[in-house]
């Protein structure tokens, strides 16, 4: 048999794309529904790796969790990671294939376009339901030729669209409006339908607009999903920096923001928890005092240490040690921490060695094969469990690896340094569960901890998200356009 294919598209990128394929898939799930979720093409710098050991964009893994299924590589078969201005990581199927500059990469899109429609293929001998996340806009006009992440691949498989728009941005019938007319007619037919996001205030005050909306296109508004204050769910790209209210006794933590920082998603458990006051410090921002200064991942961990060297933190680090202060660097940020980093077969650009930090007696070499691997072990200096997840290019050796961050099935992994003042892992995800976050702030000066289940947070997320479809769209024309999909394929 196969699935019911529906593709969510935005009038602008962080319209709500992600947001409303992980409500779509709870919804769905609640109904007993087999589904899954897919992006053709995705670019981001945060990923997750996959039960088939591959690597694919955050949200996709996000959505599958909605979905109530083990992330899968064909989930999102092409991931571009941007290494430069110009240029990314293309990862096939889960797996880095070469850099390439913007231009090559779009003579690249026809074999890609090929993983696209094999892992579509794929999921739809397995679930009854894709529901499918389009990339910014189908309205990019320099983009249209030979695309795979829009309207592009909608063609191609032959799949009904429907369009969403973020009111809280201002403009929304211009976006809509306008994205709609720039589309071919073929295009135009295939979309079902708007769905407005992030709408505060009085529904009757916006009724006019949406008759006037629904007249002046001939498309239905399928829904007006409200702002829902405190959502947390796992950013594709752009960080995140809401906290919650704040106790009076937290631990103060910084991360020094890296031009190519990835996976920052790390630290969503810290910035939700009210005892820990996590600021994320950008280029151009003092670096304040603080309990625990974090080294982050890093895409292109050379140039973004060169960056750091040349930059006020390595001072700051210092004085931040010299009185008592905690360092923790996580995978690209544990690297940086050694004495030096070499990249001799230049797998991620021009520097083929540069000096470390040197809080930690080791070195690392770039390699060309990506460890990608999600673990679990203990923590070496408190008995409690860790799980996350490795994504790294690189090999560390030394004598600090000695003293281990924490003992994982397949070995050690990370160092603390002599006075224990210094960690690092290539863990990502650490924070996760409760039980290794507490006994890691605890470390870093924070006692008598009270720390929320993050997992539990994050269900409750996604459950909100379905009860906005419940409650907020029109559910009876929402089935029919499923149906309308199996009727397609």
């Amino acid at each position: 048999m196969t699935a019911s294919t529906l593709m969510v598209q935005g009038t602008t990128s962080d319209a709500g794309k992600s947001t409303l394929v992980a409500a779509l898939c709870r919804w769905l799930y609640r109904k007993n529904v087999s589904v899954a979720p897919f992006k053709p093409q995705n670019m981001a710098l945060n990923s997750a790796v996959t039960i088939d050991g591959g690597e694919i964009g955050r949200a996709q893994a996000v959505q599958a969790q909605a979905c109530k299924i083990p992330a899968h590589t064909d989930m999102n078969p092409v991931l571009l990671k941007p290494n430069s201005d110009t240029g990314a990581q293309v990862i096939i199927h889960g797996q880095a294939i070469s850099n390439m500059e913007a231009k090559f990469y779009h003579d690249y899109k026809s074999t890609a376009m090929t993983a696209v429609l094999s892992s579509h293929q794929r999921l739809s001998e397995q679930y009854d339901v894709i529901v499918v996340e389009g990339a910014g806009s189908p309205a990019e006009i320099n983009l249209r030729d030979r695309d795979i992440a829009n309207m592009g691949f909608a063609e191609q498989v032959d799949c009904p669209v429907i369009i969403v728009a973020d009111i809280d941005r201002g403009g929304v019938f211009a976006h809509l409006v306008g994205t709609l007319a720039l589309l071919s007619e073929s295009e135009q037919n295939r979309v079902q339908g708007f769905v407005i996001n992030r709408f505060r205030g009085d529904i009757g005050l916006l009724q006019s607009g949406l008759d006037w909306l629904e007249k002046e296109t001939g498309k239905p508004v399928l829904g007006v999903l409200p702002y829902l204050h405190g959502l947390h769910l796992e950013a594709e790209d752009a960080i995140a920096t809401s906290q919650v209210e704040l106790e009076e006794n937290t631990l103060k933590v910084i991360v020094p923001v890296l031009p190519r920082i990835s996976n920052h998603t790390d630290f969503d458990p810290l910035r939700l928890h009210p005892q820990i006051d996590l600021q994320f410090i950008g280029p151009d921002q003092d670096i304040p005092p603080a309990d625990l200064i974090i080294l982050p991942g890093s895409k292109s961990v050379c140039s973004d240490l060169v960056w750091l060297q040349q930059s006020a933190w390595p001072e700051a680090i210092n004085k931040h040690l010299r009185y008592g202060g905690k360092l923790l660097g996580i995978c690209g940020g544990f690297q940086m921490l050694g004495k030096l980093i070499a990249d001799p077969d230049g797998i991620e650009g021009q520097h083929k060695e540069v000096k470390a930090l040197g809080h930690l007696t080791m070195s690392t070499v770039l390699t060309q094969q990506k460890q990608l691997k999600n673990v679990s072990g203990k923590l070496s200096f408190a008995d409690v469990d860790i799980a996350g997840y490795e994504i790294h290019a690189g090999r560390s050796d030394g004598p600090a690896l000695s003293q281990p961050f924490c003992h994982l099935e397949h070995g050690q992994d990370g160092a603390i340094s002599d006075d224990k003042q210094v960690i690092g892992t290539y863990i990502h995800g650490l924070f996760e569960l409760s039980s290794s976050l507490e006994a890691i702030i605890n470390w870093a000066g924070l006692t008598n901890a009270s720390t929320p289940d993050y997992h539990a947070l994050r269900e409750h997320d996604i459950e909100r998200l379905a009860d906005i479809i419940e409650d907020n769209m029109d559910t009876k024309k929402l089935t029919e356009l499923f149906a309308l999909a199996k009727a397609a394929s």
